[in-house]
């Protein structure tokens, strides 16, 4: 079935909100190593691509910056990443629940090594986030900013990004087919 772009938009408008809600409700119950902001954006790129995981990816952090707080605006850069690094998956292997797994532990290496540069120059490695703890614990021991920065993201991430991967996809995959028929990759089973 061809794609049209009302339906792409309508369902990166529903991703972007996905990010949103998700990340919003995890923060709220100060769930510690969980975010869950940015399944929409797995869901986008896998469904539809880089491109379209990318701008999900982008659109999300700045809305949340300009509505609630703008500290998310420069974590612009992870979620766009993270909507390439799985976009690209989708595009060259399709998508299989290990693929989500591995691209979930990819991307949690990713997503600290954009993230954490961001956080320490420009927040001194604090971004008022349950990991915050950590990072004060890991400099109070003597870490580097870096370091201390790093290490908690890891930990998170690497709980966070295959979790959220690996929803994003058996999501995708419980979609009725005429709306599976419209992704522009396939989901195996």
């Amino acid at each position: 079935m061809e794609q049209s772009s009302t339906f792409k938009m309508t369902f990166s408008v529903i991703c972007v909100v996905i990010n949103i809600v998700l990340g919003t409700l995890i923060s709220l119950l100060n769930i510690p190593l969980l975010f869950m902001d940015t399944m929409g954006t797995m869901m986008g790129a896998i469904a539809f691509g880089p491109l379209w995981g990318a701008i999900i990816g982008l659109v999300t952090n700045v809305l949340i910056g300009f509505l609630t707080n703008p500290i998310d605006i420069p974590f612009a850069l992870v979620n766009v990443a993270i909507g390439l690094v799985t976009g690209f998956v989708a595009k060259k292997w399709g998508f299989s629940l290990v693929k989500s797994i591995l691209t979930g532990l990819v991307l949690a290496v990713v997503a600290p090594l954009i993230g954490t540069p961001i956080a320490v120059f420009i927040y001194g490695g604090l971004t008022g986030g349950a990991t915050d703890i950590l990072v004060g614990w890991l400099l109070a021991s003597g870490q580097s900013v870096f370091t201390a920065a790093f290490l908690p993201r890891i930990a998170g991430n690497l709980i966070d990004k295959v979790a959220s991967c690996v929803l994003a996809y058996q999501i995708l995959l419980r979609l009725p087919s005429q709306i599976k028929d419209r992704f522009r990759f396939k989901l195996e089973a």
